[in-house]
C-alpha cells in the first residue's frame, strides 16, 4: 500500500523548513520589528479556522482525512465561504509564521505550500467528493469558491 502524507504533515514540514531557512539563511529582514507581530493575526485566525472546521467534521461524524471517503457533504459553518477551509487556515498559519519571522527566505515556502495543496490534495479530494455526492457537490461548487 502506498504511503500517503496528510496535509498536516506537509504543514509541519513547511513550518520547519521556514524556521530552518530563517535561522540558516535569513538573507535579510524585510518586515521590521514591531510590524512582525502582525503575523500573529493570520496565524491565530488560521488555527481558529482549522479548529472550527475540525469541530464541524466531528459534529457531522464524517472524516477529516483527505484519503478517506466522507459520509456527509458539509456546507455549513466555514464551508459556506470556502470549499477547503482547513487549507485556507493552514495557508494563513504559514503566512503568519513568515510575517513573524520577517526574513526573506522563508517566504519562498508559502507558494510552494499552496502549490502542493492545489496539485496534490485538492484535485483528489474534489474527485472523491464528486464521486460520493454527485450533483449535490457540483451545485455546492457553483455556490462556493475553492479558496475564498
Amino acid at each position: 500500500m502506498k504511503a500517503r502524507f496528510l496535509p498536516t504533515t506537509i504543514l509541519l514540514l513547511a513550518l520547519v523548513l521556514m524556521l530552518g531557512l530563517h535561522v540558516l539563511v535569513p538573507f535579510r529582514s524585510i518586515v521590521p520589528w514591531p510590524w512582525r507581530l502582525f503575523g500573529a493575526i493570520p496565524l491565530a485566525l488560521g488555527v481558529v479556522l482549522n479548529l472550527w472546521t475540525d469541530r464541524r467534521f466531528k459534529q457531522a461524524k464524517t472524516t477529516v482525512k483527505p484519503f478517506e471517503t466522507p459520509q456527509l457533504l458539509i456546507v455549513t459553518g466555514p464551508f459556506r465561504f470556502t470549499r477547503h477551509p482547513m487549507y485556507v487556515g493552514m495557508t494563513a498559519i504559514v503566512i503568519g509564521l513568515w510575517l513573524l519571522l520577517g526574513t526573506m527566505t522563508p517566504i519562498f515556502v508559502v507558494p510552494l505550500f499552496v502549490l502542493v495543496l492545489c496539485f496534490v490534495f485538492i484535485p483528489a479530494e474534489e474527485r472523491m467528493m464528486l464521486e460520493q455526492f454527485g450533483e449535490d457537490y457540483r451545485a455546492y461548487c457553483k455556490r462556493v469558491r475553492r479558496w475564498l
